[in-house]
């Protein structure tokens, strides 16, 4: 008896006949390590399906400057949405949370999957294993997010907070070259690129005004999604096939909140979905100034089967708070 599943193989095999699926991705070794979790869900449904890694160096990974001067988050992904378009690859391979949400996704391509949503926390990687609280002050920090640097500073406004671009193997290199007493990174990416073993400190996810220092996770947090061209049918059915549900409704809820504030590279935006024990969606939103001195806040609920009103109830209420204040005043 044939099942859906094989004839899926089967349309693909017969689709890519000769050739393979090509999978575009940036060459860092956190993107290499988020395609090869790709490529292990798609063998498990095609076993022996031939697939290849096309690698593109873009050019937010060759910049070293402040992203918002070269344009912003789309230069992580323009080169190879231009392939994907050209049909130089079959798939892309992107960290959501690096897929910006003021620029819309090219027409005729859409994300697919999404696979399931790693660990969400941001923690410290410190030089000397000191957690935040026992820093002294003026310990230099660095960090690329300006969402993390907001948080950070609403806490330890006596830190100093400077810019580190680079692969996290690279930015841990300048650590330990005393460049930096501590680092805020991923959590999730340090466990991809299995360096997990130098954290120091993971912060808590939901925020609080007292003395604990906590980072709202960033839109899309711990995420992998797979973008294809929608008239590749064959394709978009095996996407289907490895997305996973749940990361799917909260990263839907996260973007619509996003892509109504139009938020850009420099937005500190914090936005983190789940679904709660009794099966609603929650999402909570946070947008910053850039010194993390003035914030807005919103938490919303909603059914788990419309994430996109939920996301939208959310940005409204953080718009009629003053938002768009705090995101133009980033733009200066």
């Amino acid at each position: 008896m044939t099942t859906a599943s094989d004839a899926l193989a089967d349309d693909l095999r017969e689709r890519f006949d000769g050739t393979g699926l090509r999978i575009g991705s940036r060459s860092t070794p956190l993107a290499r390590a988020q395609t090869l979790r790709v490529i292990t869900a798609i063998e498990h449904l095609v076993p022996g399906f031939e697939m290849e890694i096309v690698d593109f160096q873009t050019s937010a990974d060759l910049w070293q400057g402040d992203l918002s001067q070269l344009g912003g988050k789309g230069n992580f992904t323009k080169e190879i949405d231009r392939a994907l378009m050209a049909g130089g690859i079959d798939i892309a391979v992107h960290s959501m949370k690096d897929v910006p949400g003021d620029v819309p996704l090219p027409k005729g391509t859409e994300f697919g999957a999404y696979l399931e949503r790693g660990d969400v926390h941001d923690v410290v990687v410190s030089r000397d294993g000191r957690q935040l609280a026992d820093l002294p002050a003026g310990s230099k920090i660095g960090t690329s997010s300006v969402r993390r640097r907001a948080q950070l500073s609403l806490y330890r406004p006596d830190l100093i907070i400077e810019r580190v671009r680079g692969g996290i193997d690279s930015r841990i290199k300048k650590l330990d070259a005393g460049e930096y007493d501590a680092l805020l990174l991923a959590r999730t990416g340090l466990e991809r690129i299995e360096l997990d073993h130098r954290i120091t400190e993971a912060l808590p996810t939901t925020w609080t005004d007292g003395e604990t220092v906590s980072m709202v996770p960033a839109v899309g947090a711990a995420v992998i999604g797979v973008q294809a061209r929608t008239a590749d049918e064959p394709v978009m059915r095996l996407l289907d096939e490895i997305n996973d549900p749940s990361t799917a409704l909260h990263t839907t809820a996260e973007r619509t909140m996003l892509h109504m504030l139009r938020g850009h590279c420099n937005s500190p935006i914090a936005g983190h979905a789940h679904t709660t024990p009794d099966k609603q969606l929650s999402l909570f939103g946070m947008v910053f100034n850039r010194d993390g001195s003035r914030w807005v806040r919103s938490h919303g609920w909603g059914a788990v089967d419309d994430p996109a009103s939920l996301g939208a109830w959310v940005a409204g209420d953080l718009l009629r708070q003053g938002a768009r204040r705090l995101i133009m005043a980033t733009q200066k």
